[in-house]
């Protein structure tokens, strides 16, 4: 659905214009902590908009602020710390509109994290995660995925 780069030249030049005295965002490709910051040094953006680079991986965000603030450290998120988010991302989704509609918005990111590929044979839990029509359906498969998830890096921190 897209294609190419963002050309971030543009916004650097708007935001070095000196009739420009607004705050200038920068948005486009914005994946990882590194490229934020990028964002801020190189372009000079007030802020920037992170899109795409949340399906899947809310936590995002936690990583960029620290990888910000605490001068280039990057956040050790635990798959655990990662599940707890997802849960919690459900939860308010739920909360905040209803449970249909909290599940229908919420379903597909939790289909598309990364956290996930580490699980053996994880097409068919993803496909359960699509269908998930109840907030306690759709927990139940988190915590199967939590579970297969600490199995898989137990057996793999052993071998």
């Amino acid at each position: 659905m897209y294609t190419g780069k963002a050309d971030w030249r543009l916004i650097g030049e708007v935001k070095r214009n000196p009739r420009i005295h607004i705050p200038i965002i920068g948005n486009g490709d914005i994946t990882s902590p590194s490229e934020a910051k990028e964002a801020f040094e190189r372009y000079g953006t007030d802020a920037v908009m992170i899109g795409r680079a949340t399906f899947g991986c809310p936590w995002i965000f936690r990583e960029i602020i620290d990888f910000l603030e605490k001068s280039n450290t990057p956040t050790l998120l635990t798959l655990n710390n990662k599940i707890d988010i997802l849960e919690e991302q459900l939860r308010i989704n739920v909360e905040r509109i209803d449970e249909y509609r909290g599940i229908l918005h919420t379903r597909r990111h939790l289909a598309a994290s990364p956290i996930f590929k580490g699980i053996p044979g994880f097409r068919q839990t993803r496909i359960a995660m699509l269908r998930a029509s109840t907030f306690n359906e759709l927990m139940t498969i988190l915590e199967n995925c939590r579970a297969r998830l600490l199995q898989t890096s137990r057996q793999n921190n052993i071998s």
